[in-house]
């Protein structure tokens, strides 16, 4: 019997006449739910498509044996872009690219472990996936990094996330963000914070360990809270940075600080940024957002206020909507709202009870 059963079986047998169902005027009887109970999340979770194999990826040389093989595929980052091609990436096999940037200007910073593709991926399961993370240089020469590599495809272009998020495909997708993560932490992690000792990577490019004082030191994730903000009334407050006169609206975000939990964090930064009282928050669920290293939490909150005041800062524009009035805003091309990839949207379109149509859809 679990502790929520046995605990309805004893509230039943200690059950008072004057709480009985049975007597008018009485409370009715309390329905527990099963032990452990949990609730979905309101956004969708989406599957994971790539296994990163963290066992896997201590083993030592593991990484140098996998690229070796010739079995491995790989991503090229160079800065914040990749090499894409149409609407994909470009994969190139690992030991040949290897191979043809040895002991060249263009040899690669670092080589990271990916993982490996999961059945229900756009992918074979099981492929091999790493990471080339190129001298900074690339993002405008290009020319020169294909001059020394076989296969890649004559369009294949350098581009940032947000020029091409929207053409790939969901594999694709989380490999530039994982990519782009790790990268990322990489770039900016070069040293022990101990010590000052440059460290190395271990572990398939997944810790940095300083050979001074032996500490390890790992990726990093800084937590972000994002909301949608409802009045009295049921309208939904946006906000915007930047000229008073930008179109631009989106929801309410800040970074969560040491010692906060989520929900406190929602009721500061909404307070310090629009000035309106948090009464009550829900989380609805996540993204990552690795530019640089942030993972957005989605909530939304009440407020009993209906004047926003913004700080001027963070914050320039702050507006209330209601669904009609944001739905005709943004079709008429008065405001620009955030892109279906981003949780923005979604907590957006959540608050609003569908998908809100976009001035291109009706071009």
């Amino acid at each position: 019997m679990s502790l929520a059963e046995s605990a309805a079986s004893s509230s039943a047998s200690q059950q008072t006449p004057s709480e009985s169902p049975a007597f008018d005027g009485a409370a009715p009887p309390v329905h527990l739910l099963p032990a452990n109970h949990l609730m979905e999340t309101v956004l969708p979770v989406r599957p994971a498509l790539i296994d990163r194999g963290s066992a896997a990826r201590v083993k030592p040389g593991m990484l140098a044996e996998l690229v070796g093989s010739g079995a491995a595929q790989a991503v090229v980052l160079s800065g914040r872009q990749a090499l894409v091609s149409g609407n994909s990436l470009v994969l190139l096999n690992a030991a040949e690219l290897s191979g043809h940037l040895a002991n060249t200007p263009y040899a690669p910073e670092h080589v990271i472990y990916l993982g490996s593709a999961l059945a229900g991926s756009d992918l074979d399961a099981g492929t091999e996936l790493v990471l080339f993370v190129l001298p900074l240089q690339f993002e405008v020469q290009a020319e020169e990094f294909e001059a020394h590599v076989a296969g890649v495809p004559s369009d294949a272009q350098w581009v940032g996330f947000r020029e091409v998020a929207a053409r790939l495909n969901a594999t694709d997708t989380a490999l530039f963000i994982e990519a782009s993560a790790i990268a990322n932490w990489h770039s900016t992690h070069t040293h022990c914070p101990r010590c000052g000792t440059p460290t190395q990577p271990e572990a398939g490019g997944w810790v940095r360990r300083c050979p001074t004082d032996n500490s390890e030191h790992f990726p990093r994730t800084d937590p972000a809270i994002i909301v949608t903000v409802v009045g009295p009334d049921g309208r939904l407050l946006l906000g915007g940075g930047g000229p008073l006169g930008a179109r631009n609206y989106s929801t309410l975000a800040g970074f969560v600080e040491p010692g906060e939990s989520l929900e406190q964090a929602v009721q500061r930064e909404i307070g310090e940024e629009v000035g309106v009282r948090v009464t009550a928050s829900q989380y609805l669920g996540s993204q990552s957002w690795p530019f640089p290293a942030s993972l957005m939490l989605g909530f939304t909150a009440t407020t009993p206020d209906t004047e926003a005041r913004p700080d001027g800062v963070e914050v320039t524009r702050a507006r209330w909507f209601s669904r009609s009035e944001l739905q005709d805003a943004v079709l008429s091309g008065e405001i620009v709202i955030s892109s279906r990839l981003s949780i923005a949207r979604s907590l957006i379109e959540h608050w609003y009870g569908g998908v809100i149509q976009d001035a291109a859809d009706s071009a």
